[in-house]
């Protein structure tokens, strides 16, 4: 059975900084509760369901866009998109939903817990294979065909049945016809950023992980990470929308335009992500 670990909330409120820090904790295994939000003089608030894929990116893509619309709360909590959409589908008190996929937002939109207009393509996700700094696995040469090695026993990838980066894992596993070969090793995480705790934390060896959360900071130094063939999964089409409830219409239309169109953009960009055509 895989390890459950809860959703992780930060909070942004003017003048304050994100707490980027909370996010670096819980990746070195660190437990979370979510504290109820500090009463604050604002005269709006949305609150937005990510991808974990986007705990490191996301924070600092807010703190910019809060500068626009200062008298603004704005929430975010990470998570895995199947388990998002899944409260959705029970109306999670949510304005926004970021996917790491495109696919639960269009079944959102099929249900009517979003209109169909809302729907936008912020991202394109990538599986990397990633490795502790200290590790004696040659990664670069041998690529996924390491994972046969004897020294290997653990393999962490984000749970397939509602991580839509775990699906792609299977995917390039199956692709390298190695699924059957390292099945028995494979340790399921509840999402993404789960998968590469336990690597960082010795649980697995090595892990199938999003080239965004190797690639940041906290995580940059801490190990080694090659890419896997494109070719070999299906594309981590990363989309959101706005959900129908909202009372902030038009708060949830600024960030949407300011994730694809504006600085949020580019900052998705170096943080990791490929991005889709305007």
């Amino acid at each position: 059975m895989p390890m459950r670990t809860p959703a992780i909330s930060c909070s942004l409120r003017p003048t304050s900084r994100v707490p980027s820090l909370l996010c670096v904790l819980f990746l070195m295994g660190c437990t979370q509760r979510e504290a109820p939000p500090a009463k604050v003089d604002h005269s709006h608030s949305i609150s937005i369901a990510a991808a974990s894929d986007l705990q490191f990116a996301l924070p600092g893509i807010l703190d910019e866009f809060q500068k626009s619309v200062p008298e603004t709360e704005i929430r975010v909590t990470f998570g895995s998109s199947g388990n998002f959409f899944a409260q959705l589908t029970n109306k999670a008190p949510f304005d926004v939903f970021l996917s790491a996929d495109i696919s639960y937002p269009e079944k959102l939109i099929k249900q009517g817990a979003a209109a169909e207009g809302s729907l936008f393509r912020y991202a394109i996700g990538e599986l990397v294979l990633w490795v502790p700094k200290d590790s004696t696995l040659d990664i670069d040469s041998k690529g996924l065909n390491i994972l046969t090695d004897e020294r290997v026993t653990k393999i962490a990838l984000a749970n397939p049945k509602h991580a839509p980066y775990g699906r792609a894992a299977v995917a390039a596993l199956q692709s390298a016809k190695l699924y059957e070969a390292v099945e028995k090793k494979l340790v399921l995480a509840e999402n993404i950023a789960q998968a590469a705790q336990f690597v960082e934390s010795g649980s697995a060896q090595i892990g199938l992980i999003a080239h965004s959360i190797a690639n940041s900071p906290a995580m940059r130094d801490r190990g080694r990470f090659v890419s896997i063939p494109r070719d070999s999964y299906p594309p981590l089409e990363q989309a959101g929308v706005i959900l129908s409830w909202t009372m902030e219409k038009e708060l949830a239309e600024k960030f949407r335009e300011y994730l694809t169109a504006g600085p949020g953009r580019e900052l998705l960009g170096k943080a990791g992500f490929r991005l889709p055509e305007k």
